[in-house]
């Protein structure tokens, strides 16, 4: 079924060429200036709008006592030629710290809890998490949001999927059910195609031309579904399995039936969906309201600096590597550490 809608100009990915621009550009400014105002930041949060930040930072770093750093870095001793996103994030915010502060890292798709505290990106949602501290890294990838000017009952009424599968993986299992399926435009989009039925490998599609249909798919790849920004962003309906791992997107705090749909693990009530929520488009358009006022937090990037640096500033503390908590708002948040 094909949309009447015209494609759409301005949804699209992030630059990495104007995100490493201002990474480079950036290093014209001495660490001394960033050093000298963290304390400043920190002070300029809204007294509305302390707890709302404290839940957060409270949130991604679980840590409740003190421990050592052994065996850690400090940012000089990484390889300067680790030049990837994770070590660009990571940088531009221990810059406000003591060069000589040192922690533990994993950059990359991480879904086991480290044995120590550690910072990363990501961290399986069940059990006992706390040694996984999430920062906001690989930004320029995974934090795309849209302003989609169409209507959701304008869309068409049909679902879509796009991304890599491999074989015994869950997406794997959605291309096999639904790539043939009329209402459905649902395929692998893998460079080398795999498996024994090339009419599952389709070709990439846009977001622009994701974001034609009422109902937009998210599917955990190694860790998070990196589409689920900008599905929750848009005026598309969210159709996924419960999440299982979690980033500083906070995956485990969406609710089904209130941010997004619930499928089956096997995707086997995707049409069953389709049909009630295109016939309940009151309920339909909740669930999207909502979703988009989860993004909108997300959205502000003063206040996702000041959360980052609490976040971080917590972890260095509870390691001992901040002498004193020099800001009131650090012995707050550390009071009952």
């Amino acid at each position: 079924m094909q949309s009447t809608l015209p494609l759409m100009r301005h949804p699209r990915k992030n630059s990495k060429l104007a995100f490493y621009l201002r990474v480079f550009l950036s290093r014209a400014i001495p660490d001394s200036y960033f050093l000298g105002n963290r304390g400043r930041l920190l002070r300029a949060i809204p007294e509305s709008e302390l707890d709302a930040v404290w839940q957060r930072v409270e949130y991604y770093n679980k840590l409740g006592r003190g421990f050592a750093v052994e065996q850690g870095q400090c940012m000089t001793q990484l390889s300067a030629r680790q030049q990837s996103a994770y070590y660009c994030d990571l940088r531009a915010l221990m810059r406000y710290f003591p060069k000589q502060a040192r922690f533990h890292h994993e950059f990359g798709d991480v879904i086991q809890v480290p044995s120590q505290p550690c910072l990363l990106k990501s961290r399986p949602i069940a059990g006992d998490n706390q040694n996984s501290v999430l920062l906001k890294l690989n930004q320029v990838r995974h934090y795309v949001f849209v302003n989609d000017p169409y209507d959701f009952a304008r869309k068409t009424d049909t679902a879509v999927w796009r991304g890599k599968a491999k074989p015994g993986h869950h997406r794997s299992l959605l291309v096999q059910d639904w790539f043939r399926h009329p209402r459905c435009d649902v395929g692998q989009s893998n460079r080398v195609p795999i498996g024994d039925n090339p009419e599952k490998q389709k070709h990439r599609l846009s977001i622009e031309e994701q974001l034609r249909h009422k109902f937009v798919i998210s599917a955990e790849g190694n860790d998070v579904a990196t589409n689920l920004k900008w599905i929750l962003s848009s005026s598309s309906l969210c159709l996924m399995r419960r999440p299982r791992y979690e980033t500083w997107f906070m995956e485990g705090r969406l609710q089904a039936g209130v941010h997004y749909v619930q499928l089956r693990d096997d995707f086997a009530d995707l049409e069953e969906k389709m049909d009630y929520y295109s016939s309940h488009t009151d309920e339909a358009l909740a669930i999207i309201h909502n979703a988009q006022r989860w993004v909108q937090q997300f959205r502000n990037a003063t206040r996702e600096r000041q959360i980052s640096l609490l976040v971080l500033q917590k972890y260095l503390q509870l390691a001992g590597e901040l002498a004193e908590p020099d800001t009131e708002l650090s012995r707050e948040l550390l009071r009952e550490a």
